[in-house]
């Protein structure tokens, strides 16, 4: 049939098509595939030359059923399409087949993953949450505008490979893998990815540094140096100030004292109230409030400097305010203070101890609890862990071993009012 341009045409409304049958002709559209008896064959069609899967899928955002068309690109022969289209139907039964909307760039979501965490606070804790934002900023210049689901395992090997390069250590690197690890198992959630790319990486081994044991009198210079005159010099102090001790300088040794006594972290501490101590059960309650790393609330027994510490602390106690430290600029509402670094950096100067931290005060309870024979168990009990006292073992185990050979050396077999016989050692 010639045209008024005196060129061959196909029927008005048909066309030929190597896809099967010939299709119903849909300018610029899908078109229905047909089989060879000329029926339609459910879910499989065609546009531009192209197989088309058209599925059915609950939206990851809203929950909301959503019919979209999928093509199929490996599909060039009608057989290869119906298999690609049973191969799609099976995965989306098993869950195996996520969302086919385009997956967000990694800078976008870290961005949603954020403003989630910031809006559902009781989620994390906001230090967790700082912690994750410092780790993710390195992560998003390195991968940037990459899709969530083109995130591969070469990506990660060559971030590990980069911050190695640059000096950082193995542990803060493994750290940082982690943080990725959460942001991805998110986007599983979400429905935007199948499986974690991270699955295959391994974590990186590492030494740590040894951490030498902190002694008692180091405790003291530490909280003695707060109220020597010269620790204000330096470090922004006011002209008014040089020459004075630290302003709140017995709230800080008492700080300092405290964590050392019950080990109690640095955050901990800092919520405590005098409510949490139980004088009449002689036990400490950390985390009352379930501001605790685990958020779980346990008692520490008083043993006899945490007992004496806490008498002398509530000499002192502010008659206005039920927190063992309150802010100094609390006005008329009772508030606990929020740190004392600045105050640590000072008195660490002046005492001579420049790499003293409030975790050593930590490490210090645990140590001597350790040498003085108290089981794992009841160490991690008081410390708040919950593995039954298995890292206690592996971080403090050496110094059970040392203390019980130095105990050795000073096993004597005889009586008190015997002389030891030189031959019989």
């Amino acid at each position: 049939m010639n045209g008024k341009d005196g060129q061959s045409h196909p029927p008005k409304g048909r066309k030929s098509s190597s896809f099967g049958s010939t299709l119903a002709h849909r300018p610029e559209g899908y078109q229905k595939v047909l089989d060879g008896r000329k029926h339609a064959i459910r879910g499989l069609w065609t546009r531009n030359g192209n197989y088309y899967a058209r599925l059915n899928f609950t939206d990851p955002g809203t929950g909301a059923r959503e019919t979209r068309r999928v093509r199929l690109p490996t599909a060039h022969t009608l057989p290869q399409a119906q298999a690609e289209l049973r191969r799609l139907q099976t995965r989306r039964e098993t869950e195996e087949l996520p969302g086919l909307r385009r997956c967000p760039k990694f800078s976008d979501y870290v961005q949603e993953y954020h403003a989630y965490y910031e809006k559902v606070i009781d989620a994390k804790r906001p230090r967790t949450v700082e912690t994750e934002k410092g780790h993710l900023r390195f992560w998003v210049a390195h991968l940037d505008e990459t899709r969530l689901n083109l995130i591969t395992p070469a990506m990660i090997h060559a971030f590990i490979a980069k911050r190695q390069g640059e000096g950082i250590s193995g542990r803060t690197v493994n750290l940082s893998v982690v943080v990725l690890r959460n942001v991805l198992k998110r986007a599983v959630q979400d429905g935007w990815l199948v499986r974690l790319p991270t699955e295959t990486i391994k974590p990186l081994k590492w030494t740590a540094r040894k951490k030498e044991l902190v002694q008692l009198d180091a405790i003291e210079r530490l909280c003695a140096a707060a109220i020597e005159p010269r620790c204000c010099e330096g470090r922004g102090a006011q002209p008014g100030e040089i020459g004075r001790p630290l302003k709140n300088a017995q709230q800080f040794a008492d700080y300092i004292r405290l964590m050392a006594f019950c080990g109690a972290r640095m955050t901990e501490t800092l919520h405590l109230r005098w409510s949490d101590v139980n004088w009449e059960r002689k036990q400490l309650t950390i985390g009352s409030d379930g501001e605790t790393k685990n958020r779980t609330a346990r008692r520490v027994d008083f043993n006899p400097k945490l007992e004496a510490h806490l008498k002398a602390m509530q000499t002192r106690r502010a008659p206005d305010s039920d927190w063992l430290f309150p802010s100094p600029q609390r006005g008329d509402r009772d508030v606990r203070s929020q740190t004392f670094r600045e105050s640590l950096l000072r008195a660490r100067e002046v005492a001579g101890l420049p790499t003293f931290g409030f975790h050593d005060c930590r490490h210090f309870f645990c140590s001597y609890c350790v040498m003085s024979g108290i089981d794992y168990m009841t160490i991690a009990q008081w410390a708040g862990h919950r593995d039954g006292g298995i890292l206690i073992g592996k971080v403090y185990g050496h110094l059970a071993d040392a203390h019980t050979r130095q105990m050795a050396q000073k096993l004597r077999f005889t009586s008190p009012d015997e002389k030891a016989n030189p031959s019989q050692g």
